[in-house]
């Protein structure tokens, strides 16, 4: 399977038309670790995929807002949804260009996010504008190697990593973890990485 490094909704869309399933369908192990013990609020789960993260969060109580490019991965989300028996909003739209609410969201959560580098920062001040006073920011992703990453035919330097939102982060926020961590996955795509790069934060004021 190729790397999308556009984004693109047809690209997208392609992409999961390739598979019955393109994830695994359990919600990402460091969205579980980190948020399990919070009070549930507002959520916005940014590039949803097929729903697995929205799905577990609305099951904890949280009101959920799903974005992705994708209509083929959200007709997906809405059915894992509605099997199991819980209320999501989901949004076809990028992150840059979403009409969100500035600190609308108690959570904002980016698992794995394909989010395109711009000279302006655009993307990384996208992640931390819908975030609440008192929120949390939560940004996940694979530690991918240069070698690994063009032996699979992208280039990481496309994409924004938690290192280029803890960049901006100033006195507002409070960086509650920063790290690297094993990653254990059963099956999906991704399953191959081994580690994860985690960047909580939470907005003071």
């Amino acid at each position: 399977m190729t790397h999308i490094v556009t984004n693109h909704p047809d690209e997208w869309d392609a992409r999961y038309s390739s598979a019955e399933q393109v994830w695994s369908g359990d919600p990402n192990g460091a969205l579980v670790a980190e948020v399990a013990s919070l009070p549930p609020g507002r959520a916005l789960d940014v590039g949803c995929g097929e729903g697995a993260d929205a799905v577990w969060l609305a099951s904890r109580g949280w009101a959920v807002t799903a974005i992705d490019v994708s209509a083929v991965a959200l007709d997906r989300a809405e059915q894992h949804a509605r099997d199991a028996g819980v209320d999501v909003t989901w949004v076809r739209t990028g992150l840059v260009e979403a009409n969100l609410p500035a600190r609308g969201f108690d959570l904002v959560s980016a698992q794995y996010p394909a989010l395109l580098r711009t000279a302006g920062g655009d993307a990384e001040r996208a992640l931390l504008r819908p975030v609440a006073v008192g929120g949390e920011l939560l940004v996940v992703h694979h530690e991918v190697t240069t070698d690994e990453a063009h032996a699979h035919g992208f280039d990481p330097l496309m994409f924004i990593m938690p290192a280029d939102v803890a960049t901006l982060l100033d006195d507002d926020w409070e960086v509650l973890v920063d790290e690297r961590r094993d990653r254990t996955i059963a099956g999906g795509a991704g399953a191959h990485h081994a580690h994860d790069l985690v960047l909580r934060a939470r907005r003071l004021r």
